[in-house]
């Protein structure tokens, strides 16, 4: 999720798109917000293969829902 709304932050700034309708000013909001939240926490050092290798390792515990 902290590399999507990166990206899509960074898409934004560079198409130079800035819509300020009530609900663009909304979804700026969620934006910042989520991101805010999401890089003071450990996920924003996960890669995809930290992700993978974890799940492998985990995989033999045989743990449900």
């Amino acid at each position: 999720v902290f590399q999507l709304l990166t990206d899509l932050k960074q898409q934004r700034k560079e198409s130079g798109k800035n819509k300020q309708s009530s609900g663009q000013q909304n979804l700026n909001t969620i934006m910042y917000e989520t991101l805010k939240y999401i890089s003071k926490t450990p996920c924003r050092y996960q890669s995809p293969e930290t992700v993978r290798n974890f799940l492998i390792a985990m995989k033999c515990h045989k743990l449900t829902k």
